[in-house]
């Protein structure tokens, strides 16, 4: 259906084009997550993610961001829980290709943790072209801009001074302030509950719709597990996040993408073949 059927804002003058990521022509099947938040203290999603990593049946696997709770620096990975968390990537990206986004919680993730996994970088945010379509992929926390606060935030910590001065605390200093910083934040949600989720601006989505000229939007964040139709001819895909550890009713989920179209499995069915319903 034509965009100009229903005429849409302009993106602002200081946004970029999204990046290109054109799949090789033998990937048959592509999965997507995000929003796992792995820490130490998440032992059962560990292992689910652990599992599905080295056993998923898709030919690649996109991290839409939020892949660990905190990363405060490259470093990190030499020691303890991330030491383990960056020897389930190596293993997978040596049977399947591995693309990673930051998001909000492990924006720090750079070029040398992901090289030393084989995993490639992802831009956010990216059109993913495959199976003769374009798909628009976005972490989604850039776009949940009603969050004011939140984008101060984002703004303070993406800004590469910040980064650098931060980096130049010793390992424990960093980890010591991104505790701080989590206790913070699951205090405010726990206060503001549900109801206080802000969700990806709708006009913002569709600006970038337009901009990527592709039908479909896959973004994590919001936790909001769903395929809503923004407009005729446009829809998203809102991943699943994974909570095994602390939920009254348990969640993983994959978005797997194919030829056929789009399906949500469980995290078991992903690492097999499967004739699920398409969304």
């Amino acid at each position: 259906m034509p965009l100009d059927a229903a005429p849409l804002p302009i993106l602002p003058a200081f946004a970029e084009l999204p990046a290109e990521y054109l799949a090789p022509s033998e990937w048959r099947t592509i999965d997507f997550i995000s929003d796992l938040h792995l820490a130490e203290d998440t032992p059962r999603g560990f292992e689910a993610w652990s599992i599905y990593m080295r056993h998923t049946s898709a030919d690649a696997v996109f991290i839409l961001g939020d892949l660990f709770e905190l990363w405060v620096g490259d470093d990190a990975r030499h020691q303890g829980f991330e030491a383990r968390c960056s020897d389930v990537l190596s293993e997978a990206s040596a049977r399947c290709a591995l693309g990673f986004m930051v998001g909000n919680r492990d924006f720090l993730v750079g070029q040398s943790m992901l090289n030393a996994c084989g995993v490639r970088a992802v831009s956010d945010p990216t059109v993913l072209s495959a199976f003769g379509g374009r798909v628009l992929l976005s972490h989604g926390d850039a776009w949940c801009i009603a969050d004011t606060e939140y984008q101060k935030f984002r703004a303070q910590v993406r800004n590469p001074a910040w980064q650098r001065n931060f980096l130049t605390l010793t390992l424990e200093q960093r980890k010591t302030a991104a505790r701080q910083v989590r206790a913070g934040s699951e205090l405010r949600s726990r206060s503001q509950g549900p109801s206080g989720w802000i969700d990806v601006d709708r006009a913002t989505a569709l600006q970038w719709i337009a901009a990527a000229g592709t039908p479909t939007l896959i973004h994590g964040h919001t936790h909001r597990s769903g395929t809503e139709t923004l407009a005729p001819g446009l829809v998203r895909h809102v991943l699943s996040d994974w909570d095994l550890d602390f939920a009254s009713a348990p969640r993983s989920e994959v978005l797997r993408w194919k030829s056929t179209g789009f399906t949500r499995l469980s995290v078991s069915d992903a690492m097999v073949a499967t004739s699920d319903q398409r969304v």
